[in-house]
């Protein structure tokens, strides 16, 4: 908000200047100033809006397709492309923890860190199944195919939290990493995967160099899930009402999209769409986040009235 009033200040005085000097140059720098500001105050007033818990923290997010094949595997490779142009576009750094390729096209799974703060905020709103409609590429007779894929996002556990972790709990296995990330990978045992036994949860990482530096991102993967797992928990404790609505949140489909016969994103929700479905997939999914926080907020506000 001190931004926010600062720009005003400034742009005020140069407003002021202009207008005395009757200088076009100013007036130039003071119109294109306003236009930041305003995309700074409709940042802000989305931010307002991320008053969770953990809304504040980094993210992880994964991607795995759903049953079909090549057509679900290329889905989902279709939504991680998107995800990492939505990442770029508001400037947030992010890590490859794990990419599984794909045999024929697509991927298997994948793994990202995002260590930035609000993305777990502004990416809670993609865990669920996503389902895609599409005239398909990998069919010869140009049929209509229908696939899914399911995006977990998890807020990224730092220092701060204590997540109690028995090392005799866990399975950790070495081996040589494949798919992306160059000849060197494959040369060492230098990927890990942790199994944490007691709860059955298995997390890996291949795409560094180090063995050591690969196990410390699974640990980092593997404390974040099972905090998740432990709010989850507390959540079910304090309300079985709120546990089902989370349940369908994150299990069930959350949001279609339509290339053929026409194009049309619509979030089940949320009910926002869009018929510019190319767009969305190029990374251009701001409003559709903006709509489910909104929806959550006027869900935890009537929670309150009832």
């Amino acid at each position: 908000m001190a931004l926010a009033e600062e720009k005003t200040e400034e742009l005020t005085l140069l407003a002021e200047m202009a207008v005395e000097e009757d200088d076009a140059a100013t007036a130039e720098e003071v119109a294109g100033g306003t236009r930041e500001l305003e995309k700074l105050i409709a940042r802000l007033d989305f931010q307002f809006l991320l008053n969770g818990p953990e809304d504040k923290r980094g993210a992880i997010l994964e991607i795995h397709p759903g049953a079909g094949g090549v057509e679900s595997q290329d889905w989902a490779e279709m939504l991680l492309r998107m995800y990492t142009r939505y990442l770029e576009r508001q400037g947030m750094a992010f890590t490859t923890l794990d990419f599984q390729p794909a045999e024929e096209a697509g991927l298997k799974s994948v793994t990202l860190e995002i260590d930035q703060p609000f993305a777990y905020g502004y990416l809670k709103s993609e865990t669920g199944v996503h389902r895609l409609v599409r005239i398909s590429p990998f069919d010869a007779q140009n049929r209509r195919h229908t696939s899914f894929a399911s995006v977990f996002v998890f807020p990224l556990v730092s220092d701060d939290v204590e997540v109690e972790i028995n090392p005799q709990d866990l399975r950790v296995d070495t081996y040589r990493a494949s798919g992306a990330g160059g000849q060197h990978v494959n040369k060492t045992d230098s990927a890990v995967r942790i199994t944490h036994e007691p709860t059955g949860i298995v997390v890996q990482s291949q795409q560094e160099r180090s063995q050591h530096r690969n196990r410390e991102m699974a640990m980092t993967m593997l404390r974040t899930k099972l905090y998740m797992r432990a709010l989850e928990e507390k959540m079910k404790e304090r309300q079985a009402a709120e546990d089902a609505k989370m349940e369908i949140a994150w299990g069930s489909q959350i949001r279609n999209y339509v290339l053929q016969p026409y194009t049309k994103v619509k979030d089940v929700r949320t009910e926002h769409e869009t018929g510019n479905a190319q767009a969305v997939l190029d990374g251009d999914i701001d409003d559709f986040i903006d709509a489910y926080l909104r929806y959550r907020s006027g869900e935890a506000a009537r929670g309150q009235t009832n």
